[in-house]
């Protein structure tokens, strides 16, 4: 065989498979040692592609090995498109109905929002958040809200989040309506919802499981709750799963590259020596949307600190991916290269620009004189870390005062929950409860029982009792499939829940968890994903996994009816609120 005839033979041949393809029943991977052995013994996609593997361009090959075949053909046909569009709005309504509808019941501060709300009207109207004479709420729900101090207050939870509650309240009609301090963290829950059906349905490569995952989001109960309550971990959530869909929408534009590019190498290697062996892949160059995850996570951070959790496993995911995504195109030091033209460049665009992000969300305590703590340097000569400015040196000293607050606080509380029954909604914690007798308050006088209105920050149990098990069945598909998929979906609950054990000592609360509630979701829906995919040649188990999933959402719907009086404040009888919650545990 002469030269030229191998070389013709070497560029139509197929590219391996991936040990990242999602593709049920593809033949076993064969890698490549460099990128001029680009080749299988069996081809990816014989009986479901349009025209056979060993015709398709190189960047068309390496596209499919890269992103797979149901990520490639996606959104192509104008049903997808509608589908996949006209779904998301019908989801989206459904989640907004359920956050908007009398959004302002009860017109009382809730839990937590005693303290950000009132902080948040003083941020905008001083800049920083002022302290209040002695029992403020009553006058402050009546709405005389001006009774606040010119003295600053101590604060243990950064900006961003009072920020974006004061906007909500200006936007909203001003602080005397109850609606006005929700109605940021509502807008906030609708846009998860939208957020997480484009997330899922890319990452699953599946209009429809995309929309399964928005609708559960949209009906689960922790984030309705938060959704209609004005705290901070709404704005945590949100900004993480910005960053976490960025990061994803990084890894398929590098993917893209790298195939284009990698295809230019082959190309142009066939053409001219007829072998192309390469150590070292190409750059890919500046990654915007790896930046705007790094923005996000400052912001993130800027909510609540616990962010620095996501920044931290979100670093070491992209680059994993990036890692992968080399040694599938077939570069011989796929390891080295990855850490020094992805990794070092993914610290440096998301890490620095998270702290920087951080750093200015606090641009008004810088400007304000009156600031907590913003005088300490000039009080304090010679204390602190004394080569920087004073109004560093301040920030830093007034940071460590907030470590020292969130690293000893062990008061007792009667919803204190260990993060151990965080996933099973063990111990959920009680915003509210009012109880009246028939004929006192608005308990009608033709009740046959007392009244109850409650919130209670607990997710639907259903789902997150399926959850739990699916968490473990993913970890097992994960390690067996070698499914990238699986890392993914686990990355949130990860950062979200595990790092809390190392606090068991302190005081610490179920409702946390709502940061990483939408990959709760993604952790079911993934198994039910990995069920279509597997049975997707065998019409009859395909069509009863089809019937389950239904089902099973369905169920879970049911359960959110049962459960939405509970989550929103609603008048039930006393006897419906003894029958929904059924564990003592939720009492």
């Amino acid at each position: 065989m002469t030269d030229a005839s191998r070389d013709a033979r070497a560029s139509a041949e197929p590219v391996p498979v991936s040990a990242e393809s999602p593709l049920v029943g593809a033949p076993p991977p064969v890698r490549a040692r460099h990128l001029g052995e680009l080749r299988a013994e069996q081809p990816l996609f014989a009986p479901t592609s349009a025209h056979p593997l060993e015709l398709l361009p190189t960047r068309d090959r390496l596209l499919r090995t890269l992103l797979g075949h149901r990520r490639v053909v996606l959104g192509r046909s104008d049903h997808d498109q509608v589908w996949g569009w006209l779904g998301t709005v019908v989801v989206v309504l459904v989640a907004a109905a359920v956050r908007l509808w009398q959004l302002g019941r009860p017109h009382t501060l809730v839990f937590d929002e005693t303290y950000y709300v009132k902080d948040a009207y003083t941020l905008w109207n001083l800049g920083f958040e002022a302290q209040w004479p002695p029992e403020p709420n009553p006058a402050f729900e009546a709405g005389q809200v001006d009774t606040y101090l010119d003295q600053a207050a101590y604060v243990v939870h950064p900006q961003v989040g009072k920020w974006l509650i004061a906007l909500g309240i200006q936007l909203g009609g001003g602080a005397e309506s109850s609606t006005a301090w929700r109605l940021a963290s509502a807008v906030a829950g609708i846009v998860a919802v939208f957020l997480l059906i484009r997330i899922a349905r890319r990452l699953f490569a599946s209009t429809a499981m995309g929309l399964v995952a928005g609708l559960l989001l949209a009906v689960d109960g922790e984030a309705i709750v938060h959704s209609r309550t004005a705290l901070l971990d709404q704005f945590l959530m949100l900004f993480v799963l910005i960053a976490f869909g960025c990061l994803l929408m990084d890894r398929e534009w590098a993917r893209r590259r790298l195939a284009e590019r990698v295809a230019a190498i082959v190309d142009a290697g066939v053409a001219g020596t007829g072998r192309t062996s390469l150590l070292y892949g190409p750059r890919l160059g500046f990654r915007w949307w790896r930046l705007a995850a790094g923005v996000s996570l400052g912001l993130a951070c800027g909510v609540k600190w616990s962010g620095v959790y996501f920044l931290a496993v979100f670093g070491i995911l992209t680059v994993a991916w990036d890692m992968a995504a080399r040694r599938s195109a077939g570069v011989r030091r796929w390891w080295e290269d990855s850490l020094l033209a992805d990794g070092v460049p993914a610290f440096l665009q998301m890490v620095p620009t998270a702290v920087v992000v951080y750093v200015a969300s606090w641009w008004s305590w810088f400007a304000t004189p009156g600031a907590y703590m913003r005088q300490w340097a000039a009080q304090n000569p010679g204390q602190g870390v004394t080569w920087l400015p004073e109004a560093l040196r301040s920030f830093t000293h007034y940071h460590a005062e907030m470590w020292r607050f969130h690293t000893t606080l062990d008061s007792d509380h009667a919803y204190k929950a260990s993060p151990i029954g965080w996933i099973v909604q063990w111990r959920p914690t009680s915003f509210y409860w009012q109880s009246d007798d028939p004929g006192v308050g608005d308990c009608p006088v033709t009740a046959t029982s007392r009244c109850a209105a409650a919130i209670t920050s607990l997710g639907n149990p259903l789902l997150w009792w399926l959850a739990a098990l699916a968490i473990v069945a993913v970890v097992v598909l994960g390690v067996t499939r070698r499914d990238w998929r699986a890392v993914a979906v686990l990355s949130g609950t990860v950062a979200g829940w595990l790092p809390w054990f190392q606090y068991l000592d302190r005081t610490v609360f179920t409702f946390y968890s709502i940061v990483f509630t939408p990959w709760v979701v993604l952790t079911l829906v993934y198994v039910g994903v990995i069920a279509l995919e597997h049975t997707e040649r065998r019409p009859r188990r395909h069509r009863t996994v089809i019937l389950v999933i239904g089902l099973v959402v369905a169920a879970i719907c049911a359960v959110s009816a049962a459960f939405y009086p509970l989550w929103t404040a609603e008048q039930v009888s006393f006897d419906y609120w003894r029958n929904v919650v059924r564990l003592p545990s939720w009492v």
